[in-house]
């Protein structure tokens, strides 16, 4: 099991390197105007996992068009203290007609920590339609015999507690968070069918 953080929104990156070049004077004690500064420069921590999945390696077939074709397990940790909600989005960017949207899951309440398996498949969730234009998780089955297929699992923590409308497909959704974006941690398995 592997653990990855990405970071923050490209608007919050610059915010910070302005930070960063403005807080260079000072004595930086506690309480100081530099030791806020550079508390707030510190990258997300957010951190996702999965009992099931590990980053960079094979996606076993349970969770795959050969196999179940059920959500796998996923938990995640250190969210930033703003977080009010979160976001997961599953792609595979291997596709052969450009990025393919398997699972858009939102309004997941900051409380929440995990998904369980197989909950992709049910309708516990609020969830966009995949391209396979079903709701909820579609399953990786990528063309046989084509190279392996990387499938990112993004999780966004987010400043808002809902979204204003529901996207309907995973794509949309990726537009609606695009602004309310403070943290990111990212999952990438890949699938390979013979």
């Amino acid at each position: 099991m592997s653990l990855r953080a990405v970071g923050l929104r490209p608007a919050a990156a610059s915010a910070l390197a302005l930070l960063a070049v403005g807080g260079c004077s000072g004595s930086g004690t506690p309480g100081s105007k530099d030791a806020a500064a550079t508390a707030v420069r510190q990258p997300s921590s957010l951190y996702i996992s999965s009992s099931a999945l590990a980053d960079g390696q094979a996606m076993p077939a349970e969770y795959t068009c050969d196999g179940a074709g059920r959500s796998p397990p996923l938990t995640w940790s250190d969210a930033p203290a703003q977080t009010q909600s979160f976001a997961l989005v599953v792609e595979d960017p291997d596709a052969p007609e450009g990025t393919f949207g398997h699972w858009g899951v939102y309004d997941i309440p900051a409380s929440v920590h995990e998904i369980a398996a197989g909950a992709g498949n049910s309708d516990g969730l609020k969830q966009t339609s995949n391209d396979f234009d079903r709701p909820g998780y579609g399953s990786p089955c990528p063309p046989k015999g084509d190279k392996p297929h990387h499938y990112r699992f993004r999780l966004m923590a987010l400043d808002v507690a809902q979204l204003s409308s529901a996207p309907p497909e995973v794509k949309d959704l990726n537009a609606a968070i695009e602004d309310h974006v403070i943290g990111t941690a990212e999952l990438t398995v890949t699938y390979q069918r013979r």
